[in-house]
């Protein structure tokens, strides 16, 4: 039977790298979203920049479920090299769309779907002459064509074409023309519309849709950064493009017209974090964006930072590895290499934003930390969040916010006399006190080296003065558990023994995975971590469950890694769930994996209620 479903449903267009593609998709998302019906979108796109597949998938969901679901209710088949992959990804009783414009043998059809064949090519070649014109108007038809289709209002999809296209008004005939051809077509050769529809609802609200590098680099602007040294690498380039953008609307002076900010493309990743480092040792707030194998190259600064304690923000848009790895795939791969950063004893903070509500946050939030604990703050995205338009509630911020500098000893003090030692932990947080270049004119200077020294910054290899230092910063990394966001807490609805810990960009999906177990009586409590290092409530939520999941999307299992490690926890009660391919983690994955591993884990006179 044909699936039935209204403002429910997952959509994805198989398209050509290059071919234009990109625009129509969107346009189509955005029709949906005029209709006042939530979309989550994720692009899956290749590493080249032209001729390899492409898909752009859209989950219309009207419940509010913005992670990925799994699964393929209509597939929009417009790359004959991905034909057979794509049929076999439409879930029994889909529908598939295609050009029908040239004979495909009925073998490489299905019994079990719906095929609705338009001869899109045919259209074109009969309507213009324009090769560039004939690809690129293909596609604005097929979104007419899908408009009918799917009872989307054609006179919305009509006025995002003129707001594409205001200032350039001798565009929108050509393209409404192109729409009506798809949109007429449709109605005449089909019954329409189809099982799956786009009925009218009031369900978005007040907000935004936005990508999560683009919320990432206001958060910066918000949370004072005015440096950023970087080197292009996919997925975090537009993360550094965006902080530019918004500096030159909220960092040029209105009086003078000068820039209030600096951005430097460096040779490379190891000169960025370098030029970072320098930069926030004088007191700026500075950054830097990039991906794992910019880390890998960091190594050394990124010690010294540690060592010298001094601020920087790193953020991490991870993408698949190792090496040159999926630069154009998501993964969370790199907690390990962030978390340990740099030889010897080292730890880092972290944090986990899971969409650009928490990016823009947490954005901000990274300045004052990397200032108050005196380190590198690492701020973990990875390409769903930072490449994808993701809704979320508009960004709040506190005018009366100030920024938190930590301690930094005033010229003031010092002429009172006051006892500056770099190094001295004066309270037993582990924090010293700094002074920003030129602050006195006769006190208050230091050396800074990433050789050993004492608490006065004088050089010393002596073991003591290297072991109380070392012992000081391990203070500081605990004072950073009160400091970092709490890990969030989600109760079953009943009282189980059975937990979940996940993070970052899974979240979406975990929350609706939640609810197919639910339904199907497994009860799980989920923890949501936000920071590392994680707090007593990591601890207590695993104390208080027999079994915990961790899931992740990853090879190695890297947070229940730095779980064991860091918590002293028995590998047996943390159960790995992985997902790795590159695609993002998707909700039915999650429910079908921790089923099965609760059922294969569990006594047998337990497993009743788990089926």
């Amino acid at each position: 039977m044909p699936i039935e479903s209204v403002n429910d449903f997952v959509i994805r267009f198989a398209n050509v790298n290059g071919s234009g593609s990109a625009s129509a998709n969107l346009l189509f998302a955005r029709s949906v979203m005029r209709m006042g019906v939530p979309i989550a979108p994720r692009n899956i796109f290749p590493s080249n920049i032209q001729g390899l597949p492409t898909w752009y998938e859209v989950r219309v969901t009207e419940a509010g479920h913005l992670g990925a679901r799994g699964g393929l209710d209509m597939m929009v088949a417009m790359n004959p090299q991905t034909w057979d992959k794509d049929i076999a990804s439409i879930d029994p009783g889909g529908y598939l769309f295609y050009d029908s414009s040239r004979p495909i043998p009925p073998s490489k059809f299905r019994d079990d779907i719906v095929v609705l064949g338009m001869p899109l090519t045919d259209i074109v070649n009969r309507t213009y002459t324009d090769p560039r014109q004939r690809q690129l108007f293909k596609n604005i038809i097929y979104v007419g064509a899908l408009a009918a289709l799917l009872d989307i209002a054609i006179e919305e999809v009509e006025k995002l074409i003129g707001e594409q296209f205001k200032g350039k008004d001798k565009l929108i005939a050509p393209n409404l023309k192109a729409l009506h051809i798809g949109y007429d077509y449709a109605r005449d050769h089909f019954a329409c519309p189809i099982g799956l529809r786009v009925r009218r609802a009031d369900r978005i609200g007040d907000r935004i849709f936005v990508e999560g590098n683009a919320a990432a680099g206001l958060g910066a602007v918000y949370g004072g950064a005015t440096v950023c040294a970087w080197y292009p690498i996919t997925p975090s380039t537009s993360l550094a493009e965006a902080f530019e953008t918004y500096c030159k609307r909220l960092r040029i002076d209105p009086d003078t017209g000068e820039k209030r900010y600096a951005i430097v493309q460096a040779e490379d990743e190891l000169a960025s974090i370098g030029m970072v480092v320098g930069a926030a040792w004088n007191g700026a707030r500075a950054f830097t964006a990039t991906s794992g194998p910019g880390i890998s190259l960091m190594q050394e600064f990124l010690g010294l930072a540690y060592f010298a304690e001094i601020p920087a923000v790193i953020f991490d848009v991870q993408r698949g590895g190792p090496s040159t790895g999926m630069p154009t795939r998501t993964q969370q791969s790199d907690l390990l290499i962030a978390a340990y950063a740099a030889h010897g004893d080292t730890k880092h903070v972290l944090l986990f934003p899971r969409d650009p509500g928490e990016a823009f946050e947490f954005g901000a939030l990274s300045f004052d930390l990397a200032d108050r604990l005196q380190t590198p703050i690492f701020v973990m995205l990875d390409l769903d969040i930072g490449m994808n338009q993701h809704l979320c509630s508009p960004f709040a911020w506190d005018d009366a916010r100030a920024l938190d500098r930590g301690k930094v000893m005033t010229a003031e003090e010092l002429e009172s006399g006051r006892d500056f030692g770099r190094y001295l932990d004066v309270d037993g947080d582990g924090i010293p006190f700094r002074t920003y270049p030129g602050t006195h004119p006769t006190r208050g200077s230091f050396f800074t080296r990433g050789s050993t020294r004492d608490r006065y910054a004088r050089y010393t290899e002596e073991g003591a003065p290297y072991v109380d230092n070392m012992e000081r910063l391990l203070r500081k990394f605990d004072t950073a558990k009160t400091l970092v966001p709490p890990a969030i807490l989600a109760r079953a609805a009943k009282p189980t023994r059975l937990g979940v810990i996940h993070y970052g960009s899974t979240g979406p999906s975990m929350d609706e995975a939640l609810q197919i177990l639910s339904a199907r009586g497994v009860h799980v409590d989920a923890l949501r971590v936000r920071g590392f290092p994680f707090g007593p409530e990591v601890t207590d939520f695993i104390a208080g469950h027999d079994l915990v999941f961790v899931v992740e999307q990853n090879r190695d299992a890297q947070m229940r890694t730095l779980l064991m490690v860091e918590c002293g926890i028995d590998p047996a009660q943390l159960v790995p769930v992985l997902h790795f391919d590159g695609t993002p983690i998707t909700a039915r994955f999650i429910a079908k994996a921790i089923a099965e591993k609760a059922t294969s884990i569990r006594p047998p006179q337990q497993r009743e209620v788990l089926s």
